[in-house]
């Protein structure tokens, strides 16, 4: 099918190189990944024209981003049984047609509600595509070889921080926010029609049953209760639609915890691994750090569009260094975990990630845009530094039987925390536009564009000091993130491989399949 002359002489002189059709295989499954990845980015830019567009409140707008992320979670953990079910290829070829069917959804979306639920539909193909991808590369280069291969797969990760909020920018300002959603229907179909004509042919193999109990218990709890949270913007807690949901998502993930004890290997994540590892440290780490990082990410662009007036290009502009930062730290972030063990690094990570949000936690209205993206970079290299080596050390805790299932729990972590993360700081913000600005109620920034355009600018510094409250809140949490970061990096931790099997060397990276 390919030519292997130059191939075979090429494996020949490095037997880790990858061939010209392994190559080619990873140009076709990197369109369906990048379009994932960029639509969690893209999005953000986006959030204030949506929110003016539908005249709706941050709280309720959030869920654009809040709902694409909780059904990425919902659905990683059944990507990999039915992968093995129903064939990878068949799986992300059907992943790309539902995630252009969502795409196509949203870019005629009549009313914030229609765009948060086919946001949602989106999220379903979007969650299945990346283990996807990183399954058919896995099986494609051969274990020898998963360490380039992971590089490859991490393009996307390094590219979409940048490229997202400027693409998102330019698009919403100059063309239409229904083009953020729009694009993805070419590129998907080009991506469909590559991926049948490269990939192989699927050979479905039986595999361990899903945990249904533990995904109805743990995809509609998590909902729930990030749902509470969210209507307590209007009115607080006390109201029956914001405690009510709160209690039952409580609940919901309590019976959870306490199925997944009892179940304990054979559950969709098996609690018992992270209470006596360095994976336990791992996920506290990485919870703090999702709904930290990810909710700030939503509040940094609305931030230079409500109270800067900057456009959405210019806000994509803005944020650029960022990804710069991660762009930067991550390969490194890598080399050193291959080399030296992963555990260091996320309590090198966090204090970067502190110094580079403390800005915005005393933010005005006319803070230098330099200082800001100075200490924007700081944060995007703090992320780079901290992400994937927690990931990683939280692989490296558990026997090898294990990893799959911990991969999942880490990846329900990261998109979980995210959404919590938006959600909570969403709310948060609402109450302090109220408690800033006279006379705003609980209709938050929907409030303020209300106003007229003396009373905005007059409004404009506590606008400012209202995000930047809810900035010290990403800080704090952030803060408290270093404590098991620290732990991680310091303590004697036992280790879950049964007896006889051996310890994984601290240098030795795990490779994260979901």
């Amino acid at each position: 099918m390919y030519g292997v002359s130059r191939p075979e002489a090429a494996a020949a002189a490095d037997p880790n190189a990858l061939d010209r059709e392994t190559m080619v295989v990873a140009g076709v499954v990197l369109l369906g990944a990048i379009m994932s990845i960029l639509d969690t980015t893209i999005v953000n830019v986006a959030i204030d024209r949506l929110s003016i567009d539908f005249h709706s409140s941050l709280t309720t707008i959030q869920w654009v981003v809040t709902g694409y992320t909780l059904a990425l979670a919902a659905v990683i953990p059944a990507t990999g049984w039915a992968a093995d079910r129903f064939g990878t290829k068949r799986i992300y070829i059907a992943s790309l047609l539902l995630f252009m069917l969502g795409s196509a959804l949203c870019a005629v979306a009549w009313s914030a509600g229609s765009l948060i639920a086919f946001r949602v539909l989106q999220g379903v193909g979007g969650g299945m595509i990346m283990p996807a991808v990183m399954t058919i590369m896995t099986k494609k280069a051969g274990p020898h070889r998963l360490g380039r291969v992971m590089g490859i797969l991490g393009v996307p990760m390094l590219v979409a921080p940048i490229i997202g909020p400027i693409l998102g920018g330019w698009l919403v300002d100059d063309v239409s926010w229904r083009w953020i959603f729009l694009i993805n229907v070419p590129i998907g179909v080009i991506a469909v029609i590559l991926a049948q004509i490269v990939l192989e042919k699927d050979r479905p193999e039986p595999s361990q049953r899903l945990d249904w109990l533990g995904m109805v218990l743990l995809s509609p709890g998590l909902t729930l209760f990030i749902f509470g949270l969210a209507e307590s913007a209007s009115g607080g807690f006390g109201q029956f639609k914001s405690w009510a949901p709160i209690l039952v998502g409580v609940a919901l993930i309590a019976t959870f915890f306490a199925h997944s004890w009892r179940k304990g290997g054979g559950a969709l994540i098996d609690i018992k691994t992270f209470t006596h590892t360095r994976a336990g440290a791992a996920a506290g780490t990485f919870t703090l750090f999702a709904i930290a990082f990810f909710g700030a990410l939503l509040l940094i662009p609305l931030y230079y569009q409500t109270v800067r007036g900057a456009s959405a290009l210019e806000a994509g502009l803005l944020l650029a260094p960022q990804g710069i930062g991660a762009m930067i730290t991550m390969p490194l972030a890598g080399k050193l975990t291959d080399r030296y063990g992963p555990n260091l690094w996320p309590a090198c990570g966090i204090p970067l990630l502190v110094i580079g949000i403390a800005p915005f936690a005393f933010v005005t209205a006319h803070t230098s845009y330099a200082l800001l993206c100075g200490f924007s970079f700081v944060l995007g290299l703090g992320m780079g530094f901290s992400m994937m080596p927690t990931m990683t050390a939280a692989m490296q805790a558990v026997p090898a039987a294990a990893i799959a299932r911990t991969s999942t729990a880490m990846n329900i972590i990261r998109q979980g925390g995210a959404s919590i993360g938006t959600a909570i700081l969403s709310v948060i913000l609402t109450a302090e536009i109220t408690a800033h600005i006279a006379g705003a109620g609980g209709g938050g920034l929907e409030h303020v564009r209300t106003l007229s355009p003396a009373q905005q600018a007059a409004a404009q510094e506590p606008l400012a000091s209202a995000f930047a409250s809810t900035f010290v809140w990403a800080l704090v949490l952030l803060g408290i993130a270093f404590i098991p970061a620290l732990a991680m990096a310091l303590g004697k931790w036992e280790t879950a491989a049964p007896e006889g099997e051996p310890h994984a060397p601290d240098g030795a990276r795990h490779v994260v399949l979901e």
